[in-house]
Parts: structure tokens; C-alpha cells; sequence
């Protein structure tokens, strides 16, 4: 049976206090494996992302990593984990260069600069058109060029876990499809993904488990391979691209 790595265990997340978004969530990332996660708007998706990564407090419940409890643990120490977050909204340095966006992702690791140059460069190999741009300013890059900085960037560090929120979104599709080919190249070199996205038809297609939220809460989880047989799951997910409510 494949190890769990990460894990939020009967978790709830509130916002000012009063208005709950996660309610008794559980959701397990396998070691090597693309777990996917899907919903309508306002299920919850996101924010269970950002609670793996610490953006937001656990209310009750646990965050896990390893089997290690890490609710309370700085965000600092969750990326020396070995656990990288690649967010929805655009985040690089439009005014620094592509090198400096990457140099910035070894922030943690920054007294190691010979490991982040070497990092620069495998992460260069994965990304050619990267290296081609090298010392252009990322903010002159297209949209899609920009989506592959911003995960490039998040590989400085070598992770084990990699949290993706909408990584399609907003981009040309040409990208799109290149991006799901990179998530999975990253599940066949080991790493674990954990992946949020509007496109339900390719999340399904790429993810090996699937946990379908709503209302913050888990409503369906499952594996893939298991999805022709499961009536439930396969309604609730024509009828969100039918209504393009992903």
C-alpha cells in the first residue's frame, strides 16, 4: 500500500472567525501520486491548498506531514520539508529578471548558492524556453511563459510534495496541455502532486485519486480507475462542464 506523505485529517478552517469554509476535512496525498481535487466555486478547494501549506490556520483537526503533526510549524520549516506551494494568482517579480525569480525561489536555501545555481540549471532543462529568456524580465514574458517560471521557481528547492491551485488558468492552451504533461513527469521522477484545477476533464485525466468537495466538506473520494463505475461522481462531473462550473 503506498505511504500517505501528506494529510489533513478531520480538518476545519474558518475566516474571521465565523464563516467555516472546511468542515471536517480529510484529504490524503499519496507518495508518488497526483491527487487531484474538484468542486463548484466556493467548495472549498483553494483553501484546502493553502491550509497544507500553512497559509491558513487549522481550526481543529491536524495537518500532517510524514505522519508528523505540522499544523503550528512556521511556513519556513514546512518548505525545508520539503513541500512547495505553486498558487492561482500570478506571483512572480515582473520587474526582475527570470534568473532572479528562480534565484528567489531558494530563498530557504539561500546561503547554498552553488545547490541553487545548480538548480537553475536542471529546472532550465525542464524548461528550455526558460533559459532562452534567462535574463529577460519576467514580467515581458506571455502568460503561459509566466505560469512556467512561477513552477520552475517553486522546484528551486527540490521538494517532495508540490501543491498546484489552478495551474491551466488563464493561459493559452498550448501551455495547458504542456503543463499536464509536466505534472506528470514529475509523478513518474518520484515527487508527489497535489493538484487544484478549473479543468475538471483534465484533472481527472491525470490525477490517480480524486476527492470531489462541496460545501467544504468531502462528498465523494475515490480512485480514478474507479470513476467508470461510480454513477454519483460521473453525474456531478458532467454536470459542472456542462454548466462550466468547475
Amino acid at each position: 500500500m503506498t505511504d500517505v506523505i501528506l494529510e489533513l485529517r478531520n480538518v476545519t478552517v474558518s475566516y474571521s472567525g465565523d464563516i467555516t469554509i472546511l468542515k471536517d476535512l480529510t484529504i490524503k496525498a499519496q507518495t508518488g501520486k497526483i491527487t487531484g481535487i474538484i468542486g463548484p466555486n466556493g467548495a472549498g478547494k483553494s483553501t484546502a491548498l493553502k491550509t497544507m501549506y500553512r497559509m491558513l490556520n487549522v481550526g481543529s483537526g491536524e495537518l500532517l506531514f510524514k505522519g508528523d503533526v505540522i499544523s503550528r510549524i512556521e511556513q519556513t520549516e514546512l518548505i525545508r520539508r520539503g513541500i512547495a506551494f505553486v498558487p492561482q494568482n500570478h506571483s512572480i517579480f515582473g520587474g526582475l529578471s527570470v534568473r532572479d525569480n528562480l534565484v528567489l525561489g531558494g530563498w530557504s536555501i539561500r546561503r547554498e548558492q552553488a545547490r541553487i545555481r545548480d538548480a537553475i540549471e536542471r529546472v532550465y532543462d525542464i524548461f528550455p524556453m526558460l533559459r532562452e529568456k534567462d535574463r529577460a524580465l519576467a514580467g515581458t514574458l506571455s502568460g503561459g511563459q509566466q505560469r512556467f517560471l512561477e513552477i520552475a521557481r517553486s522546484l528551486i528547492t527540490d521538494p517532495e510534495v508540490i501543491l498546484f491551485d489552478e495551474p491551466s488558468a488563464m493561459i493559452a492552451p498550448k501551455y495547458s496541455k504542456q503543463i499536464y504533461q509536466f505534472l506528470t513527469r514529475m509523478k513518474e521522477s518520484g515527487k508527489t502532486v497535489i493538484l487544484v484545477d478549473q479543468n475538471v476533464r483534465q484533472c481527472v485525466n491525470v490525477s490517480d485519486h480524486l476527492y470531489v468537495l462541496e460545501l467544504g466538506r468531502n462528498k465523494i473520494n475515490c480512485e480514478t480507475a474507479q470513476m467508470s463505475g461510480n454513477t454519483e461522481m460521473m453525474d456531478l462531473i458532467a454536470g459542472w462542464i456542462a454548466h462550466k462550473v468547475d
